[in-house]
């Protein structure tokens, strides 16, 4: 009895360091673009690190698995490059979300599905996770020093259960970091409580919401955050991923958009890429995104601008390296379409998403299947 009970506790310490483990392997994608927009917008720390847990968790108990929640990328490229403002970027958020919610409710969402056929789809998975993959060799290479050791310390973990490769990018990465750049310093902490800002942006506001946010995005939500992650979850969860629906997906975050956004928050979707990445390093259950929203939650109240000063401590380089294998195991994910009309769609689709962008490959992916007869 006393051996079946420590194999069980060993079997539970086993869960909770692969859980942890898939916790933080998103935050490749997550933390460049929330801390550049904190930083360059000056949105407030608190709403942003809250709002990203409470949806995590939100997340959690609804779907049941590991889902993801991310940054909208088109989004954050608008925003930092238009240098916009907190209301500018809360109007752009209402807007999203309200358009999401508009599709989930009266159900266009489903009909876009199924017109979409899978070579499509899986097109889209090949074209967004080479795109992560260089952009993590680019990261990896700024801090060559830190990065490359990481990346390739990785690999022989990438299929260990007892000491996972993200843990190891976390901790030998940033140890790394300090010895390697003897400038950085622990930053001094000092605990809150915070509280999020209230931001109810003027109509003034929601026209350049409109165009410098919500138009480019919307697109791409579309396609990576509600289509190519139903497909992708289905793929990895089976049975376990009944919830997540194309519908689903457009809801949840329609109304999580709409929540958070008047509470500073920022733009928030269910990315393909973190759904890959948080199974790639071992999460399995609805224990990966209890885990990592509660870190932020707790960093966003009880640290707030002091969180963002400790996430620093992440060398760019660290967050290459958990970038790159995710957006290897989303380039993979359609490995099984075998059928030589969808293939020559797949390849079709992923050039014209890295050429161009995944919305212009999603409508000619879209008239090509049509043309070859292909089925959604």
């Amino acid at each position: 009895m006393a051996t079946g009970e420590g194999h069980a506790r060993g079997r539970k310490r086993l869960l909770l360091i692969n859980e942890f483990s898939g916790a933080i392997g998103d935050l490749g994608t997550f933390l460049p673009h929330v801390l550049a927009a904190i930083t360059v917008v000056g949105l407030n720390p608190t709403s942003v690190l809250a709002g990203f847990g409470l949806f995590y968790l939100f997340s959690g108990w609804f779907y049941g698995i590991p889902m993801a929640v991310q940054p909208m990328k088109a989004a954050s490229a608008a925003v930092l490059v238009q240098e916009m403002t907190p209301a500018e970027v809360a109007a752009g958020g209402i807007l999203i979300g309200a358009v999401l919610l508009l599709l989930g409710m009266t159900g266009l969402i489903d009909k876009l599905a199924k017109i979409t056929p899978a070579g499509v789809t899986g097109g889209i998975q090949v074209g967004l996770g080479l795109s992560l993959s260089t952009l993590g060799l680019k990261m990896v290479g700024q801090d060559p020093w830190v990065g490359w050791p990481v990346l390739i310390g990785m690999l022989p973990l990438l299929t260990s259960r007892r000491f996972p490769a993200s843990i190891f990018a976390l901790v030998a990465g940033t140890i790394l970091g300090f010895l390697m750049h003897p400038e950085m310093s622990f930053p001094h902490l000092s605990l809150g409580p915070e509280v999020p800002e209230l931001l109810l942006p003027p109509l003034a506001e929601f026209k350049k919401g409109f165009f410098m946010v919500a138009l480019p995005q919307i697109p791409l939500t579309l396609t990576n955050a509600i289509l190519v992650t139903a497909a992708l979850s289905a793929e990895l969860y089976g049975s376990r991923a009944e919830r997540v629906t194309e519908k689903n997906l457009s809801l949840t975050m329609g109304i999580g958009n709409l929540l958070a956004a008047p509470l500073g928050g920022y733009m928030m979707c269910h990315g393909s890429g973190g759904v890959a990445a948080h199974y790639r390093f071992g999460g399995r259950t609805r224990l990966t995104p209890f885990i990592i929203g509660s870190i932020l939650i707790l960093l966003g109240i009880i640290l707030g601008s002091d969180g963002i000063r400790l996430l620093r401590l992440i060398p760019e380089a660290v967050l290459g390296g958990l970038l790159f294998y995710s957006g290897v195991d989303l380039a993979l994910a359609s490995k099984n379409i075998r059928e030589k009309n969808e293939l020559f769609l797949v390849f079709t689709v992923a050039a014209l998403a890295l050429a161009i962008n995944p919305a212009v490959a999603f409508l000619a992916g879209l008239i090509v299947g049509k043309c070859n007869g292909g089925q959604a």
